[in-house]
């Protein structure tokens, strides 16, 4: 039986590139490139699995999943990003996996087949980070702050606590000048701080730069 599945990335070589890899071993119901379509073809379609891009236009891949709290579609994350934040925020999000871009047509869908049947699948790094992340270490609180924050946002907050510009943000992570300012404000807003200067101290103090 053919696994049921939607491709969601905003570059459309990846998409290509994972159908051409995949072939006629699954069925692609549809593609989305941005937040809002994500969200408005997987209610539309009713896969079984969505491989999800970690960032997107218009928000990011637990953006998705926070958009679909009635779907029975599991998760997948397809990203070329391997950093731990990113990792954990898509997993706390609900997606039932993560694997890089590196990985081989055969190894995707075995990682599709292993989600469509409830198993959770990560590369043996990536793993690592979950089980850091989730594991309980008494007297050693989470850091509520920072767990407020998205992937993006806390890319955003790193830069700017290292004392990048504005400009050189957003050549940095490939966004707009207006998504950078946006993410900041944001990350003040969330962190409840006044400015750069509060936000570098903030950064330091919990060794975020």
């Amino acid at each position: 039986m053919k696994r049921r599945i939607v491709l969601v990335d905003d570059h459309e070589l990846v998409r290509v590139g994972v159908r051409s890899a995949l072939g006629d071993r699954v069925e692609v119901l549809g593609e989305a490139g941005d937040v809002p379509s994500a969200i408005a073809l997987i209610e539309r379609c009713a896969p079984e699995v969505v491989l999800l891009d970690v960032h997107l236009p218009g928000g990011n891949g637990p953006a998705v999943i926070a958009g679909l709290p009635d779907t029975t579609a599991r998760f997948l994350a397809l990203s070329v990003s391997d950093a731990a934040e990113d990792v954990i925020a898509v997993i706390r999000a609900g997606a039932r996996g993560y694997v890089t871009k590196a990985i081989s047509g055969n190894e995707l869908l075995a990682a599709i087949e292993r989600v469509a049947a409830g198993d959770a699948v990560f590369s043996p790094r990536l793993a690592g980070f979950v089980l850091d992340a989730f594991a309980k270490h008494p007297g050693e609180p989470r850091d509520t702050e920072l767990d407020q924050l998205t992937s993006r946002e806390r890319e955003v907050l790193r830069l700017l606590a290292r004392g990048y510009a504005y400009k050189e943000i957003s050549s940095r992570l490939s966004i707009s000048i207006k998504t950078v300012e946006s993410h900041a404000s944001a990350v003040l807003r969330k962190l409840q701080l006044s400015n750069r200067r509060e936000l570098s101290r903030w950064a330091a103090e919990r060794k975020l730069e």
